[in-house]
């Protein structure tokens, strides 16, 4: 039994109004066949079977909301059942057929096709039975566990996130999982957040695929409690012994074989029958009703074709390269004859022109026209940079940083932070330069309430960094960097930077910043003009550091390490002169690392 998943309906519809049935539970559908009428924002939709089958069951009433990328009703499309409903259509095919010419013969044809029908039920019930016996006498079948399945519900996964993109599924449909396993990686606003399970059981299927969006308080996954599923097999188990015994289950087998076997040979030259033994001795390859539409226009064979999509799907991708890929074969198989003499003359130059137009291709491939959604933690600093660069009117102030005797006083302590595991940077001399200038101007570290009327003072010095990482541009910070140590500062630093480069930071450390800092020197820049990390009211791009000739106290030229340093400030409550004292002072610490270690508390 499978799942069908409502498909994509219309750019940006999220959900519809399940309007009408146009079947019902335990009807024989076919391939493209309309099934459900679904009523979007803007129109009425008609949705196609997309495979032939038999309804299992209906997960949405009439009237009610069905989701998009959610299930919408279950077929079971056996092998058995399409090969028995194949052959009746063929037997009344035949009928309608012979019609008048062959009435003398009717009745004897009747009774035959009675008999046959009889003996073919006789025959799906004996294979009914049998494969339900053995199934209960290992494992619950998979519409016996559908029963007793629950859904899990996505939880509250932040402060005002109320949807999520499904990043990595870590288990499969089918997986039996502990208690507090992760199951899937969801991205949200601000950090990656694991999913674990609540409570240990079997996996039976995913609402959302990976790549999709998942809402805060809806299903996310099916799955069967222990308890549920060792309850279900018990049953089965019962049922099947008292069913069918050992010796019946291999006579009946043995019968069912041969008769298929019988049957098999008197119809060797039927069409139908060959089809359903095709059917039958390959198995069946997802692909959506479009796909196959394509697929028959071609006159494809699915078994051909590699799916590129989850589980082997066939996609419409697939379908056209197969065919780009067909059409080059012909073309380079059957070359026109006024080729073909100077085709050994031109030998010697296929090699290079194999070379060049094989490096063109390589050249070219790197640029492709695509569109790629803005999502995660891109979409969430997309909106912030513009509304913090819109609302906030920015002042920038720069300068130099003589940071010569900082660096020969961070060599000296580097051997000793690496004995204690720490790597040990210039980050934290600057973040702790900047804790102590906060003390003097504590305005840097305050922030404007959200109608504008009062000055909010911080009561911690949490400093952020901003870190380039896979997922986007992260902002994660020290707390408390006033009373830390250089070296307490340097693990948290290492901490917060491995964390943001690999997705996996924790909510509290992006949230309560109350200065930035951004190290684009690190990258090679110079200079920078950064944007105000709202609601923080200031923030310093630090640029590379360069050695570069300076005259010292005497007039002498001599070589300095010359860092050079922008900030930004909020002109609503910061002024000129204002930024200027506190950058003087932090600078001043910087350059004079002695002095620093002296207003350490």
């Amino acid at each position: 039994m499978n799942d069908f998943i409502l498909p994509d309906i219309g750019e940006g519809i999220v959900e519809c109004e399940l309007v009408k049935w146009l079947i019902k539970e335990g009807d024989v559908i076919e391939e493209d066949q309309p099934v459900a009428e679904v009523m979007t924002d803007k129109a009425l939709v008609e949705i196609p079977a997309p495979h032939a089958g038999t309804v299992v069951k209906l997960y949405c009433h009439e009237g009610e909301i069905a989701r998009v990328h959610a299930p919408l009703f279950a077929v079971d499309d056996g092998v058995g059942s399409d090969s028995d409903s194949d052959k009746t259509g063929h037997g009344e095919r035949e009928d309608d057929h012979a019609g008048d010419v062959m009435a003398v013969a009717a009745p004897a044809r009747s009774t035959a096709q009675t008999q046959s029908a009889a003996s073919q039920a006789t025959s799906s019930q004996s294979d009914v039975a049998l494969s339900g016996s053995n199934g209960a006498a290992t494992t619950p079948t998979a519409a016996a566990l559908e029963r007793r399945s629950r859904d899990f519900i996505l939880p509250d996964i932040g402060e005002g996130i109320v949807e999520c993109e499904v990043v990595t599924w870590h288990v499969a449909e089918g997986d039996t999982v502990e208690e507090d396993q992760t199951i899937v990686d969801v991205m949200t606003d601000k950090a990656l957040v694991e999913i674990t399970a609540s409570e240990p059981g079997r996996i039976v299927r995913f609402h959302y695929a990976q790549g999709e969006n998942a809402r805060v308080h809806t299903p996310l996954y099916a799955y069967v409690p222990d308890e549920e599923a060792e309850a279900e097999s018990a049953e089965s188990t019962e049922s099947a012994d008292s069913e069918v015994t050992a010796p019946e289950r291999k006579q009946e087998q043995s019968e069912r074989l041969s008769e298929n076997r019988q049957e098999g040979d008197d119809k060797s030259d039927n069409k139908s029958g060959q089809d359903g033994c095709h059917q039958e001795s390959r198995p069946r390859i997802p692909a959506t009703p479009a796909v196959r539409r394509l697929l028959r226009e071609h006159q494809l064979d699915i078994q051909a074709i590699a799916g590129s999509g989850r589980n082997g799907r066939v996609l419409k991708e697939d379908v056209l390269a197969y065919l780009k890929q067909s059409e080059a074969h012909e073309t380079d198989v059957t070359p026109d004859d006024s080729h073909k003499v100077g085709a050994a003359a031109e030998t010697d130059k296929a090699p290079a022109q194999a070379c060049a137009v094989a490096s063109h291709e390589v050249r070219s491939s790197r640029l492709e026209s695509k569109a790629v959604p803005l999502k995660g933690v891109a979409a969430v600093m997309a909106r912030r940079m513009v509304q913090a660069s819109t609302q906030i009117p920015h002042f920038h102030y720069g300068d130099e940083l003589d940071i010569t005797d900082l660096l020969v006083l961070r060599a000296r302590l580097k051997v000793r932070a690496e004995q204690q595991g720490i790597r040990l940077t210039l980050m934290p001399f600057i973040m702790k330069a900047m804790a102590l200038a906060v003390i003097e101007e504590p305005i840097l570290n305050a922030r404007l309430s959200e109608d504008e009327s009062e000055i909010l003072y911080q009561g911690a010095c949490n400093i952020g960094m901003a870190v380039d990482s896979a997922s986007g541009l992260m902002v994660p910070n020290v707390k408390g960097v006033e009373r830390l140590s250089i070296l307490e500062i340097a693990r948290e630093v290492g901490r917060l930077t491995e964390a943001a480069r690999s997705g996996r930071v924790a909510q509290a450390d992006l949230k309560g910043g109350t200065l930035s800092i951004s190290n684009i020197g690190a990258l090679g820049g110079t200079y920078a003009a950064p944007i105000i990390n709202q609601p923080e009211v200031a923030i310093v791009a630090l640029g590379r550091t360069q050695r570069l000739p300076r005259f010292d106290g005497e007039g002498n030229v001599c070589a300095r390490d010359i860092m050079t340093i922008t900030w930004a400030g909020d002109h609503r409550i910061i002024d000129g002169g204002t930024i200027a004292r506190f950058s003087n002072l932090w600078k001043h610490y910087l350059e004079h690392p002695d002095e620093m270690l002296l207003s350490l508390s």
